[in-house]
């Protein structure tokens, strides 16, 4: 076994590795650039190496400063983790060279399946089953225009070398195919380096099933069972679960021996997932789905904690043992699947304003009663610590939340409950949406396809959990108990409302959904506090009553009882209070008039950029006129592509910026005359 190992990667999947690691005995070392050099994954390793600059291209993405941190530390392998350079074969090729062994497949492995077109027509000399498509090598797009118009609509284009939901475009009809196929193409290149695409037929009413496999230098290779991965947005993962719900005993085994199989037709050493479209004739009929190969992923999959909660597994240790010449720790007949596991992945996002990434602080982080990288009932596998910062040059996750329970009503119940208690603030996340998510009838009676999310939109986008009139209680017990706590035994510092004679009010402020309201607190004779809240729908007025409830406090209005808990952040000159309660969490701002007073609102047309990142082409110039909703610019941010459209019709005065530059949220992208 390894004594010291390199782990060239950051984040969640690098504090993933080193938890086992350091269970084995195994020094490791980390590899850090400018924006992690104080990282939660540098802290958790023994050591740790500067190798550049904030972008992945400037340290993650260079092997050669790599390497010779594997060689100054006198590490004897190097785990690449997901992304960056897992699944790249010159990476490979390198290590060895250099005498570290590659914890991974071998690079011819990496090389047959990573290009998609090439790994379909070896996947169908071994006779796995695949979607009607092009995968061979002339890309000239008026070909790529007619095969897919003779392969039928909607068609799907996808990267060649592509993975991550990067490099993929769903096509509806023949007009729109030029266009998605050059933004398509454009986005391969900035991902991946290559251009190269595929086409194939879109599945209807698809299911996302993917086959962990792992193979040894023996000439082992088992599967590890199914896992689904059919809840997606932008075709990238948001949940994933094992084992699949209503996958039979015949077909589990059916894909489970295709994927072996797979892995097999390329000599595959290691971890690796063969992943299936599955199309279904009806969510209550098992029997009728046909599985499809997709790709092959030829490293550890960010949803892998799931495949390890229901076999008892620890898969980065079967990595660790199969790569130092191990044969795997047991056979296909050993393997047994228990209860049923579910990953949610939380993400820095605003589901509300089209997935856009958010970046900012992590000023609260307060995560439920867990483990972290450990088989049990709640887990949490991050990267992350309160106070650090999710900056725009990678991946949005913040973190990942695996529950296992004895079957998947009990694991949905876990998985409602631990999201309930996670507390973020700083930044914009998904944690309600996925809340949203699990509570719809199609997830929660499993009635899944890749299209779950847009079938059930209007539960999930723009819900409002807990209304104003609880909101602004919440706010105004808050405020009152931390008065309390800061007067001490002060009397004339006391804000309580007592007067000699008639009795005291106060008005607050706030901003909710975009519209103003306002509330008044009467500090009533009998030591009562009477709450009035302006509503849309009329005022909602009552006795607010609260306590301390351990770390949080019960309230009491208008009929609500809640026990939440409220969090303050200053955005700019507002107050923005976060209010968490078990039903669901929102955010209000709090007016101080004082601090808008003689403030002049800015009209006209500005169009400013929604999410800090690179400005990657504008469609328009200065002089142009434009409709409402015509794409104007396109930006990049957290590797992914945002076009920006016209807000209304109007004419454009003048860029701002040109391809390439960095923005900041919020910055003036174009003039534009309305």
């Amino acid at each position: 076994m390894f004594k010291k190992i390199l782990i060239a990667n950051r984040g969640e999947i690098a504090c993933r590795v080193a938890a086992t690691a350091r269970r084995m005995g195994i020094k490791t070392v980390a590899v850090y650039s400018d924006a992690d050099a104080q990282a939660k994954h540098v802290q958790v390793c023994d050591e740790a190496v500067h190798i550049g600059g904030s972008a992945p291209k400037d340290s993650y993405l260079r092997w050669e400063r790599i390497l010779q941190a594997a060689k100054d530390t006198g590490a004897q392998a190097v785990h690449p983790g997901y992304g960056f350079l897992s699944e790249n074969e010159d990476f490979a090729k390198a290590c060895a060279a250099a005498g570290l062994v590659f914890i991974g497949p071998p690079a011819s492995a990496i090389l047959a399946m990573g290009l998609k077109a090439e790994s379909k027509q070896l996947m169908e000399k071994a006779g796995v089953p695949l979607v009607p498509g092009y995968h061979a090598a002339d890309q000239d797009p008026a070909l790529l225009q007619r095969e897919a118009d003779r392969i039928g609509y909607p068609a799907l284009i996808k990267a060649s070398a592509g993975g991550g939901g990067k490099g993929m475009r769903v096509v509806n009809c023949s007009a729109e195919f030029a266009d998605a196929l050059a933004s398509c193409k454009r986005e391969a290149i900035n991902s991946f380096g290559d251009d190269a695409v595929l086409i194939e037929k879109y599945v209807q009413r698809p299911r996302h099933i993917e086959i962990q496999v792992f193979g040894d230098t023996h000439g082992n290779c088992v599967y590890l069972f199914e896992r689904d991965c059919s809840v997606q947005r932008r075709h990238q993962k948001v949940l994933e679960e094992a084992p699949a719900p209503g996958m039979t005993e015949a077909l589990r085994k059916q894909m489970g021996e295709a994927a072996v199989a797979a892995a097999k037709a390329v000599n595959y050493v290691g971890a690796g997932t063969v992943e299936f479209i599955v199309e279904q004739a009806a969510y209550d009929k098992p029997e009728s789905m046909k599985f499809f190969f997709m790709e092959m992923n030829t490293r550890l999959q960010v949803e892998h904690p799931v495949t390890e909660a229901i076999t008892g597994l620890d898969l980065v240790e079967w990595q660790l043992r199969v790569a130092s010449g191990e044969p795997l720790p047991l056979q296909q007949s050993d393997l047994r699947i228990h209860g049923h596991a579910i990953e949610a992945r939380i993400c820095a996002e605003n589901p509300d304003n089209n997935f856009l990434p958010a970046t900012g602080t992590l000023a609260v982080y307060r995560k439920p009663a867990c483990s972290s990288f450990e088989i049990s009932d709640t887990r949490i596998d991050d990267g992350v610590r309160e106070g650090d910062s999710i900056s725009p040059f990678y991946d949005s996750m913040v973190a990942k939340l695996i529950v296992h329970g004895d079957t998947r009503e009990q694991a949905l119940a876990r998985l409602d409950d631990a999201l309930s208690q996670t507390r973020i603030v700083g930044l914009t996340t998904n944690v309600q949406f996925l809340r949203h998510i699990i509570r719809t009838d199609s997830f929660a009676t499993a009635k899944l396809d890749t299209a779950l999310i847009q079938r059930e939109e209007k539960a999930l986008f723009a819900q409002e959990p807990l209304g104003l009139a609880l909101t602004a209680a919440s706010v105004v017990a808050n405020t009152l108990y931390r008065e309390e706590a800061l007067k001490g035994n002060d009397p004339f510092s006391s804000r309580d409302g007592w007067r000699a004679y008639g009795v005291a009010t106060r008005n607050f402020g706030f901003v909710f959904h975009g519209a103003s309201y306002d509330a008044v607190l009467t500090y009533a004779h009998d030591g009562s506090l009477q709450l009035n809240v302006a509503d849309a729908d009329g005022d909602v007025s009552g006795v607010l009553t609260y306590r301390e409830d351990g770390d949080a406090l019960h309230i009491s209005f208008a009929g609500h009882t809640a026990r939440l808990q409220v969090f303050h952040e200053t955005q700019g000159h507002e107050d923005v209070a976060h209010v968490f309660a078990p039903q669901g969490a929102t955010r209000i701002t709090v007016v101080d008039a004082l601090a808008h007073a003689g403030e002049v609102q800015e009209a006209g047309g500005r169009l400013t950029a929604p999410m800090p990142g690179k400005v990657v082409s504008f469609a328009v110039a200065a002089g142009d006129k434009v409709k409402a909703g015509q794409p104007l610019a396109v930006m990049e941010a957290m590797k992914m592509e945002h076009t920006i459209a016209a807000p209304a019709d109007g004419e454009v005065l003048e860029l701002l910026y040109a391809p390439g530059d960095q923005v900041a949220e919020g910055e003036e992208l174009l003039k534009l005359k309305v």
